[in-house]
């Protein structure tokens, strides 16, 4: 479980392809520090598993399914990754919840400065299978980084980004129609689930062997 709080943005050092899977190799010399083999971390908002740690990066495996369905498939050497450790028990919850399980990509339309402000919107096209689940000052997570929607206009989400955000994430490094993660609030899934049980017959088979 993770927060959208990202702790340091790193770089792709290198893809290997082996047998049908990939093996990232990510440059970043601090969260090393506390990432063991076998630990998980958000990489741009996807859960991965470190296989391989040393004193200035970390390596994870990536299925095919993995690299098809999230924004990885753009990453090359030298990408900048927004990186987060595991929420701990006793840790400050400073984002919201995530779980690092990309519902579907967007694509990056650009930072627009807000005149007479320091702030700037971050507008991101969505695919529409995606718009259903936000929702006005609801919360999505946008390569990893727990951002609040501020504008829904069709398929057209806009978030306002304070100066912080765009200069300790990946965010400024992204280029008009890139490819980015998108992980939209738990709670509305769940929500559409209960609403479609009586729709759904596994739903049904669980009721009745309640009563």
């Amino acid at each position: 479980m993770f927060t959208g709080i990202i702790e340091e943005v790193g770089h792709v050092k290198s893809i290997h392809t082996a047998g049908g899977t990939r093996r990232l190799e990510i440059s970043t010399p601090t969260i090393c520090e506390n990432l063991g083999i076998g630990d998980s971390v958000a990489v741009s908002g996807v859960c991965l598993t470190a296989i391989d740690v040393t004193a200035d990066g970390f390596a994870a495996d990536l299925t095919a399914e993995t690299w098809e369905r999230t924004s990885f498939s753009r990453l090359a050497p030298g990408t900048s990754v927004n990186l987060e450790l595991p929420l701990k028990l006793d840790g400050r919850f400073g984002g919201h919840m995530v779980q690092g399980h990309v519902d579907g990509t967007g694509s990056f339309l650009g930072l627009e400065t807000i005149p007479d402000a320091q702030d700037c919107w971050l507008h991101v096209e969505i695919p529409s299978s995606l718009e259903k689940y936000l929702v006005f000052k609801g919360s999505v997570a946008i390569e990893g980084i727990s951002l609040t929607v501020a504008k829904l206009t069709g398929n057209r989400l806009s978030v306002a980004a304070i100066p912080h955000t765009c200069n300790v994430t990946n965010l400024a490094s992204l280029k008009p129609r890139d490819v980015v993660n998108i992980e939209t609030d738990i709670a509305a899934k769940y929500l559409e689930k209960w609403m479609n049980r009586n729709a759904d017959p596994s739903m049904a088979v669980v009721e009745s062997a309640q009563k």
